[in-house]
């Protein structure tokens, strides 16, 4: 029985190891599918976005001598947006900054838009404009709804990559920290609003 006793502790210690590897791996598999599927759930809702505006701009166009530069800017800002895109399985810092960059000038091309809007009576009483414009306001909040669930499920997947024993494994599986979905530089600051009646 002695002889086979050191063999036993190896198996004994190799089958924990084994499976405090798995273990860490489908885990962080699982936790790293999460953050995927909600950063999808952001592209989708900045689909939807792209989706309602170009609505958006056909209503207005049809309803209003409008002025062009506002449309085309409008028109040149989605396209840009929708060309960005994101590897989810591997979001870098640079992808998105560059995708905040590409959304923010939508946003502010949008931003314009709206205010622009406020000259043409006919076209705000349009209920089609007004349908479109409450779609819109509701897509903002969604798009704000699944940024915020990309970052509760970034958390939980980068808290398990780095706590120890597990981040001696995560370099092993190629397991990397993935990026949390920041603001853009400035919107710290509240907007400035001028009604000029």
């Amino acid at each position: 029985m002695k002889k086979w006793l050191p063999w036993i502790i190896v198996a004994v210690a190799v089958f924990g190891i084994y499976s405090w590897a798995k273990g860490f791996n489908n885990t962080a598999v699982d936790l790293k599918e999460t953050a995927t599927k909600s950063w999808g759930d952001v592209e989708s809702s900045y689909q939807r976005r792209n989706d309602l505006i170009g609505n958006l701009v056909k209503t207005v166009q049809g309803a209003a001598d409008f002025e062009r530069s506002t449309l085309t800017e409008v028109i040149e800002a989605r396209a840009k947006a929708t060309s960005t895109t994101i590897d989810p399985t591997n979001i870098t810092p640079e992808q998105l900054a560059a995708f905040n960059q590409a959304q923010s000038g939508l946003s502010s091309a949008l931003s314009r838009l709206l205010v622009t809007v406020e000259r043409y009576p006919d076209l705000k009483a349009n209920q089609n404009f007004l349908e479109l414009q409450s779609q819109l306001e509701g897509t903002e909040n969604r798009i704000n709804v699944a940024r915020d669930r990309f970052n509760e499920a970034v958390e939980p997947y980068n808290q398990h990559i780095k706590r120890f024993p597990n981040s001696l494994l995560a370099g092993l599986f190629n397991f990397d920290e993935l990026n949390y979905y920041k603001a853009d530089a400035g919107s710290e600051v509240a907007p400035d609003v001028e009604f000029n009646f």
